[in-house]
C-alpha cells in the first residue's frame, strides 16, 4: 500500500512540475520565437512534441538506472543540442524580462551590445568546457 501511495503521490509531483515547466516555455515564448527565426512556423507542433519527449527522457533518466553506450561523437551532439536548447532558453527569459536592453542602459552601451552577448556566451561556453572536461578545476585546494 506505502507503494502505491508513494508511486501516485510521485507521478502526481511530477505532472505538476512538467506542466509549469512548459507553461514557463510557453509563457517566453520560446517556441514562437524558434519557429519565427528559423521561419518554420509549420513545425511548432514538432516543436512541442520533442520538447516533451526530451522531458520524458530526462525524468526517466534522473530515476530509472540503465546504461547505452554512446559514442564521443554522438554525446558531444547531444550535448550540443542540450547547450542550444538551454541558451535559446536563457536568452528567451532575458528577452521576456528584458534583461539586457536594461542593462546595456545602466552600462551606458551604445554600441557593441552584439559583441557584449556574444562574450557572455563564449564565457560561459568556455566556464561550461572547464568544468566539465577538467575534473576538479573549481574545487578548493
Amino acid at each position: 500500500m506505502r507503494y502505491i501511495i508513494v508511486v501516485i503521490i510521485g507521478s502526481a509531483s511530477g505532472a505538476v512540475i512538467a506542466g509549469a515547466i512548459a507553461a514557463f516555455i510557453v509563457a517566453i515564448g520560446l517556441v514562437t520565437r524558434l519557429a519565427q527565426k528559423t521561419s518554420t512556423q509549420k513545425q511548432v507542433v514538432l516543436y512541442e512534441e520533442a520538447i516533451t519527449a526530451g522531458g520524458i527522457f530526462g525524468a526517466m533518466t534522473a530515476f530509472l538506472e540503465f546504461s547505452v553506450n554512446i559514442s564521443w561523437p554522438v554525446m558531444g551532439f547531444l550535448g550540443l543540442m542540450a547547450g542550444i536548447f538551454y541558451g535559446c532558453l536563457a536568452v528567451s527569459l532575458a528577452e521576456t524580462l528584458d534583461v539586457i536592453p536594461i542593462m546595456a542602459r545602466r552600462a551606458r552601451l551604445k554600441r557593441g551590445l552584439a559583441i557584449f552577448v556574444l562574450c557572455l556566451a563564449i564565457g560561459k561556453a568556455a566556464g561550461s568546457l572547464i568544468y566539465f572536461l577538467i575534473p576538479g578545476f573549481f574545487e578548493p585546494q
